[in-house]
C-alpha cells in the first residue's frame, strides 16, 4: 500500500508535469472594426488590429487570430470559438479596436452592421464586454482584455431615447473584474474619449507595440509606460487606464529567457511549487504542497493559506445559513403583510383612478377654454383686418380724388397762360399732340347726378331733379351722417359725386312703417296666415279666441259692433314702427319716432315703401 505522503507527492508531481507541459501556451484574439454601415468609417482600427496581431505573433503566441470588420453574428461566433481555445491556455488576450458605447453603467462593443436607431437596440445589436470576459475566463494564469474603443461615438448622438432616465455616457464606464488575475485596459480613462491620432495608428496602439512585448517586463509596468507615452503624445488630453489586479509576482507578456549559469538555488523549486499551488488556490493543492514540504518558510505560508480557505468556507456556510433564515423571515413577514398590502394597493389604485378622472375632466375644460379663446382671437383678427381694409380703401379713394382735383385745377390755371404765350398755330400743334381736356358738368347736370347717386345709396327717395332742393340737402346730410363725410349740403359738388360713386351699396338705412318689413332695398307688406295677425313687434302672432260669456242680455248689438270693428282696416300703431339700415331691422325705441326725408313723405307713409327715414328721440 502506498503511504499517504508518497501519494500526495505523486499527485503534486502530476500537477507540476501538466503545468510545465502548458506553461507557455498563450492565445490571442484581435478584432478591428472600421467599415461601419450606419456611421462614418474609422481609419485606424483596421490598421491598429493588424499591428497588434503582428506583435502577438512576434512575441511567440501559440494562436493569434486577427479579424477585421465583423458583424454582430461574426463577433459572437469568434468569441465562442476563442473561449474553447482559452480552456487549454495559461494566458488569453483579447484586443478590440472600434466603436464602443456605455448604457446605464454597462459597456458594449459595436459591430459594423449595427444601426442603433433607439437606445433599446443596444441590447440586440451590440456585444457586451462581459461576453469578452467570459471568453477569457478559462485561462489558468492571466486573462487580459485591451479595449481601444473609447472614441467619440456617433451613435450616441443620433439614437432616440425611449426612457428619459436612461443614461448614455461619454466614453466607457469603469469595470472591476470579479475573477482573479484579470486585467482590463482602456485606451482612455472611464468617462473620457480617445484620439485616433494623425498617423496610421492611434497613440494607444503605438505605445502598446512599444512596451508590451519587452521580455520579462511586468504588465503593470508596461501599461504604466504606455500611459506615459500616450499622455505626452496627446498633450495630456488622453490617459489610458487599467482595471483589475494581479498577484505579487511579475507577470510579463513575454517571458525573459533563462540565463545559463550556475545551478539554481534549491529553494527555487519550492518557490515554483508554492506559486503553482497559489494559482490553483484550492484546499487539495495546499494539502499536496504541505505533504511534499511539511516544514520551512513556504510550509508556514501554505498553512496560512489553508487557514484562509477554512475561514472562507466557514464564512460562506454562515452566510448561507443567515441568508436562508432571512428568506424565511421575509416569507413570514410577506404572508402577514400580504392582506394589508392588498388593501393598501386597492385604496391607492382607487385614488389614482379618481385622480385620473379628475385630471381628464380638467383637461377637457381647459381644452374647451382654449378652443373658445382661439375662436375669439380669430374673430377679432378678422374684424380688425376688415376694418383696416375698409379704412385703406377709403383713404385710397380720398387720395385719388384729391389728386384728380389738384390736377384739374393746375390744368385750368395753366391753360390761360399758355393761350397768351403760344400762337394759334402752336396751340393747334399742342392740341393735336396732347389729350383732350376732361369734360366738365354743368350745375344742373351735377345736381341731377349727385341726387341720382343719393337715391342709389338709399339716402333720397324722390326722383333726381336739376335743382338742388331742400330734399336733396337733407339727403346729403343723411349721407354725411352715415358715411362719415363732411360735404357742404348747400350745393352739389364734384367731391360729393365721387364719394357717392365710391360706395358700392346702400349707405342710409331703410326704414319701414308698421306692417312692412325690409326686403333688400324695398319695404314689403307683412302677410300673416289665417288666424294670425301682426303684433306690436311687427311679427305675426296667433289671434286669441275669446270664449263667449253667458248673459241674459241681447248680445246681437255687441256682435254686430265687433264684426264691424274687425272688418274695418287696422290703424297703424306708433309703437309698432320698425327701423332698418345696413345692419338689419329693429323696433323703434320707446320715446322715439321716425321722420321721413324727401318730398314724397305722405305717399311714402301710405304705401310703406322706399322712403328714407331717420329715428328721432326726444
Amino acid at each position: 500500500m502506498i503511504p499517504l505522503r508518497l501519494f500526495g507527492l505523486l499527485i503534486f508531481a502530476t500537477l507540476l508535469a501538466c503545468g510545465s507541459a502548458h506553461a507557455d501556451r498563450r492565445v490571442a484574439l484581435v478584432i478591428g472594426n472600421s467599415a461601419y454601415k450606419s456611421a462614418p468609417k474609422l481609419t485606424n482600427p483596421a490598421n491598429d488590429a493588424t499591428l497588434i496581431g503582428g506583435m502577438f505573433k512576434k512575441a511567440g503566441f501559440d494562436s493569434v487570430d486577427v479579424r477585421l470588420d465583423l458583424s454582430a453574428s461574426e463577433m459572437r461566433r469568434m468569441l465562442r470559438e476563442f473561449a474553447g481555445r482559452s480552456r487549454d491556455a495559461d494566458m488569453a488576450v483579447i484586443y478590440y479596436a472600434g466603436h464602443g458605447i456605455e448604457l446605464d453603467g454597462n459597456n458594449y462593443l459595436i459591430p459594423t452592421d449595427a444601426t442603433l436607431e433607439t437606445d433599446g437596440d443596444v441590447l440586440d445589436e451590440t456585444i457586451p464586454v462581459e461576453r469578452a470576459l467570459f471568453a477569457v475566463e478559462p485561462a489558468k494564469q492571466l486573462r487580459l482584455i485591451i479595449l481601444d474603443a473609447c472614441r467619440d461615438n456617433p451613435f450616441a448622438k443620433t439614437m432616440k431615447r425611449t426612457l428619459a432616465s436612461r443614461a448614455i455616457g461619454r466614453g466607457l464606464a469603469k469595470v472591476e473584474p470579479t475573477s482573479p488575475n484579470t486585467m482590463i485596459a482602456f485606451a482612455a480613462k472611464a468617462g473620457s474619449t480617445a484620439s485616433d491620432g494623425d498617423s496610421r495608428n492611434s497613440p494607444f496602439a503605438a505605445a502598446l507595440v512599444e512596451h508590451l512585448p519587452k521580455p520579462g517586463l511586468d504588465l503593470r509596468k508596461a501599461f504604466g509606460f504606455v500611459r506615459d507615452d500616450v499622455l505626452k503624445t496627446t498633450g495630456y488630453k488622453q490617459e489610458p487606464y487599467v482595471y483589475g489586479s494581479l498577484g505579487g509576482d511579475d507577470v510579463p507578456l513575454v517571458v525573459k529567457p533563462a540565463a545559463t549559469g550556475p545551478q539554481a538555488n534549491p529553494q527555487d523549486a519550492v518557490r515554483r511549487d508554492y506559486e503553482l499551488a497559489l494559482q490553483l488556490a484550492t484546499r487539495d493543492a495546499w494539502e499536496a504542497f504541505l505533504a511534499a514540504y511539511p516544514d520551512g518558510f513556504y510550509a508556514n505560508l501554505a498553512k496560512g493559506q489553508l487557514k484562509k480557505i477554512g475561514a472562507e468556507e466557514t464564512r460562506v456556510t454562515a452566510e448561507q445559513k443567515a441568508k436562508a433564515a432571512e428568506q424565511e423571515k421575509a416569507r413570514l413577514i410577506a404572508e402577514r403583510a400580504q392582506k394589508a398590502e392588498q388593501e393598501k394597493a386597492a385604496a391607492a389604485a382607487k385614488a389614482a383612478e379618481e385622480a385620473r378622472i379628475a385630471a381628464e375632466k380638467q383637461k377637457q375644460i381647459e381644452q374647451a377654454r382654449a378652443e373658445a379663446a382661439e375662436q375669439q382671437r380669430k374673430a377679432a383678427e378678422a374684424a380688425a383686418a376688415k376694418a383696416l381694409a375698409e379704412k385703406q380703401a377709403a383713404e385710397k379713394a380720398k387720395a385719388e380724388l384729391a389728386a384728380k382735383q389738384a390736377a384739374e385745377k393746375a390744368e385750368q390755371a395753366a391753360k390761360p397762360a399758355a393761350d397768351r404765350q403760344m400762337p394759334e398755330v402752336e396751340n393747334q400743334k399742342v392740341a393735336a399732340l396732347a389729350p383732350g381736356p376732361t369734360s366738365t358738368l354743368s350745375a344742373a347736370e351735377l345736381s341731377k347726378s349727385v341726387q341720382s347717386e343719393l337715391r342709389r345709396v338709399g339716402c333720397l327717395s324722390s326722383s333726381a331733379e336739376s335743382e338742388w332742393s331742400s330734399a336733396a340737402q337733407r339727403s346729403l346730410t343723411l349721407f354725411n351722417k352715415y358715411a362719415g363725410t363732411k360735404f357742404d349740403v348747400k350745393l352739389a359738388s364734384v367731391d360729393a359725386l365721387d364719394a357717392l360713386k365710391a360706395k358700392p351699396g346702400r349707405v342710409c338705412p331703410l326704414v319701414c312703417n308698421f306692417g312692412f318689413k325690409a326686403d333688400g332695398d324695398q319695404c314689403v307688406k307683412i302677410t300673416c296666415r289665417a288666424g294670425y295677425r301682426v303684433n306690436d313687434d311687427n311679427e305675426c302672432e296667433k289671434v286669441q279666441e275669446k270664449k263667449p260669456v253667458a248673459t241674459r242680455e241681447n248680445s246681437r248689438p255687441r256682435d254686430d259692433e265687433r264684426k264691424a270693428s274687425e272688418s274695418a282696416p287696422s290703424k297703424p300703431q306708433a309703437t309698432g314702427q320698425v327701423f332698418c339700415n345696413s345692419a338689419g331691422c329693429r323696433p323703434v325705441r320707446q320715446g322715439c319716432r321716425l321722420e321721413t326725408w324727401g318730398a314724397n313723405r305722405a305717399a311714402g307713409l301710405m304705401a310703406g315703401g322706399g322712403t328714407s327715414m331717420i329715428e328721432v328721440c326726444n
